[in-house]
């Protein structure tokens, strides 16, 4: 099974659980978004389940791995899934789905003694599918066990973390993830991996996502923006044309994304006024991108604000 790298601490734990006489019935896999969480998931569940002697499946038509996630919003949607195409989910894991799941929890596993559960995200849960789950972690069926993928953990029950051990995911070094990317985007040029690596700050999956963005340009802007200001707008504009015309919301929000890294990576310099301003405009970015899913920006005007954060950290003068 493909997984990503960089998770030999968490598969060490892992390991040491399954060989010994006390395996925990529940686990939470904590981390942000992108580490690989997921495929830890996956695979660590096609270990669980194997017994010595008996052929097994993979993980996606294993008949004793059960996984909820993200279902096809609707009829059209779930064409599109099973044609390969991309397709939008629904919101939320719904208590539909977890009560199925506890229909098949009745019967015996299939292929062995043991059957994994993962939900992936158990951030995405209802509050029914939550309290619903619950019991099932209270009382679980002998040889059942959880992997419940959380990118804000903090959001869960306390119920249901003090239920869980929780397997922690650190965001990887620079080094791995541009090793990653010429591995799985070889077709990505220096530029863009910088960029990429740069606005996903130790996350694999969101730096994959930034190459398809193609961010080199625009992380060389916001370099030049913070380094040298932008007393005649421009590098603003240079910035909006980098952006598009048009760009959609995923284009928007990696822009955002990229520069609170890029002004994040400031904080290594010295200068306690500076360390103001750099927070300042941190902040601004942060509140920039909540917005930016709700609000349909105008991307010469994203450009303008953008821009004017980052240039404020080399001209104090000029008002973000």
């Amino acid at each position: 099974m493909t997984r990503l790298s960089g998770h030999d601490d968490a598969w060490g734990a892992w390991h040491e659980a399954l060989g010994s006489a006390r395996m925990p019935h529940a686990w939470i896999l904590a981390g942000r978004k992108g580490l690989g969480k997921g495929l830890f998931a996956r695979a660590a569940a096609a270990q669980l389940v194997a017994e010595p002697g008996i052929s097994q499946p993979d993980w996606a038509v294993h008949p004793d791995i059960i996984v909820l996630d993200h279902l096809p919003a609707n009829e059209t949607e779930a064409e599109k899934k099973a044609e390969g195409k991309p397709f939008q989910t629904k919101r939320n894991i719904t208590i539909d789905q977890v009560r199925r799941m506890q229909a098949r929890l009745v019967t015996r596993p299939t292929l062995g003694s043991r059957r994994a559960v993962i939900i992936d995200p158990a951030d995405d849960l209802e509050k029914g599918a939550i309290n619903a789950l619950l019991k099932s972690l209270e009382e679980p069926p002998a040889g059942t066990f959880f992997l419940l993928v959380a990118h804000r953990p903090g959001r869960l029950l306390p119920t249901i973390r003090s239920r869980c051990r929780i397997l922690r995911f650190a965001p990887l070094p620079n080094a791995e993830m541009d090793r990653i990317l010429r591995d799985v985007s070889p077709q990505a040029d220096g530029a863009t991996r910088a960029a990429a690596v740069a606005a996903a700050e130790g996350s694999p999956g969101a730096a994959l996502e930034f190459v398809e963005q193609n961010l080199g340009a625009l992380h060389a802007l916001m370099l030049r923006l913070i380094a040298e200001g932008d007393e005649h707008l421009a590098l603003r504009g240079a910035l909006a044309e980098a952006i598009g015309a048009r760009p959609d919301r995923e284009r928007v929000q990696a822009t955002i994304d990229l520069a609170r890294a890029v002004v994040a990576a400031e904080l290594a310099g010295p200068g306690r006024d500076r360390h103001q301003r750099i927070i300042a405009a941190y902040c601004d970015l942060t509140q920039l991108g909540g917005q930016a899913p709700i609000y349909n920006f105008d991307p010469g005007l994203l450009a303008m604000e953008i821009g004017g954060l980052l240039a404020s950290l080399a001209m104090p003068r000029e008002a973000a």
